[in-house]
């Protein structure tokens, strides 16, 4: 498999995979522009604009959308993130240059017409009211906040609602101007494509656009605070955030490596402890997210209000005693879990397509499956003790909710990893 990459003159990059005896093909476009994009009065505004590029453009409408890819058996979606926003397609080969065109209509011709701005400003009231009643999804946008406080990655994806009711035309067409140039974008596409066709195709659709000056996001300044939210729920939910390394950093792959080992799966030391030994939880896990320029390692647990204060003080316990005792063959697992995770993910055009256009989004080239693997077995029991020995005196944010008022404070948290 082959990865060609061409940039127009416009800045426009189009990368592509062919996958030899795949039938179908993703194709998508990212733009480098989401969450920690918007300016404070814009909050929640890059997932609203994802939302109306389904609702009609010059070209076709709400139903057009749909009918045109369905009709030819294939799906089309788009995603919101605090660093992009993605809209794709999967089709089949024939069918490539129709998931292209529609795309990039919805991307370049939305009508913003008002009447479905109001339906669409309803459907995502609702959803912001579906995330406050879902514990286990509101209390990471908490710890966000928590870590994060008055700053573009601190801010919710969705927005609050407040917001999501103010917005009309001229604030989504306003974000558009500002962030969708051609040198912004990215159009990725991977599985049964022809690079020099789809090129072509970009030269056309995209060839007109004028770049647009980059407006770098605001950089991230971790905050050490908490969130508590009491409510009457049968479980605690506790989510403790931890500084970590940025994507370009150094240490993302001994953080990766880490973070694995210890809450990424059954096998997990946070999983045997606290569940399987001490039945204080049904899940507990972490996770190591990585942003442009900081990142996070998060731990999650739910409990009951009698068992949180137990159940946070053995999580940092396990953590301390990692630093000192972390075995290789822990190590050697989890570089087998990540590097599994890692050639499984790929076997579909779709992830495929997204590699490559965030791989160009952070280092301006799209290394190889070898090399990511490569990094991830050189990831050695020497840099992965040193990196838990500095979490002792990480910045670290907490989220509460539930029955909380048996919960440590942030504060003896930290004491205690320290110690």
């Amino acid at each position: 498999m082959t990865i060609d990459l061409t940039t127009l003159p416009n800045g426009l990059r189009i990368v592509t995979e062919r996958m030899p005896g795949i039938a179908s093909a993703s194709v998508g476009v990212w733009v480098l522009a989401g969450g920690r994009h918007e300016a404070v009065e814009q909050n929640g505004i890059a997932h609203f604009l994802e939302h109306m590029a389904f609702k009609g453009t010059k070209r076709r409408s709400a139903l057009q959308i749909a009918e045109e890819i369905e009709d030819v058996g294939g799906y089309i979606n788009a995603y919101t993130s605090r660093e992009v926003t993605a809209y794709y397609a999967r089709v089949l080969e024939a069918d490539v240059p129709l998931g292209l065109d529609v795309i990039a209509d919805i991307v370049l011709n939305p009508v913003f017409d008002p009447k479905e701005i109001e339906v669409e400003r309803h459907v995502i009231l609702q959803e912001i009211g579906q995330a406050l009643d879902t514990p286990d999804d509101i209390i990471f946008d908490w710890l966000q906040e928590a870590a994060f406080p008055d700053q573009p990655l601190g801010r919710t994806i969705l927005g609050p609602a407040e917001r999501i009711e103010g917005f009309g035309r001229d604030d989504l067409t306003g974000f558009v101007a500002q962030n969708y140039g051609p040198d912004r974008m990215i159009l990725s596409a991977a599985g049964a494509v022809d690079h020099d066709r789809m090129v072509a195709d970009a030269e056309r659709l995209f060839g007109h656009l004028q770049p647009l000056k980059r407006r770098p996001a605001a950089p991230a300044v971790w905050s050490s605070r908490e969130r508590r939210e009491t409510r009457d729920l049968e479980q605690v939910h506790f989510a403790l955030g931890l500084a970590a390394p940025s994507i370009r950093d150094a240490d993302f792959y001994p953080a990766q490596v880490y973070t694995t080992a210890l809450g990424g799966g059954m096998s997990s030391r946070l999983f045997q402890k606290i569940r399987e030994e001490r039945g204080l939880c049904y899940s507990i896990y972490a996770q190591a997210g990585a942003y442009d320029d900081t990142g996070m390692l998060t731990i999650y647990a739910g409990t009951s209000a009698d068992e949180i204060a137990e159940l946070s003080t053995l999580t940092i316990d396990e953590m301390k005693r990692s630093a000192e005792d972390m075995s290789e063959a822990e190590i050697a697992r989890a570089r087998a879990q990540m590097k599994a995770g890692l050639l499984m993910g790929l076997e579909s055009p779709s992830a495929r397509a997204e590699r490559m256009a965030r791989s160009l989004a952070i280092w301006g080239r799209v290394p190889s499956v070898e090399e990511n693997a490569a990094k991830i077995e050189g990831v050695t029991l020497a840099e992965v003790r040193a990196f838990a020995e500095r979490l002792a005196g990480a910045e670290a944010a907490l989220a509460l909710y539930g029955p909380v008022a048996a919960a440590p404070a942030l504060s003896s948290l930290r004491e205690r990893l320290a110690a």
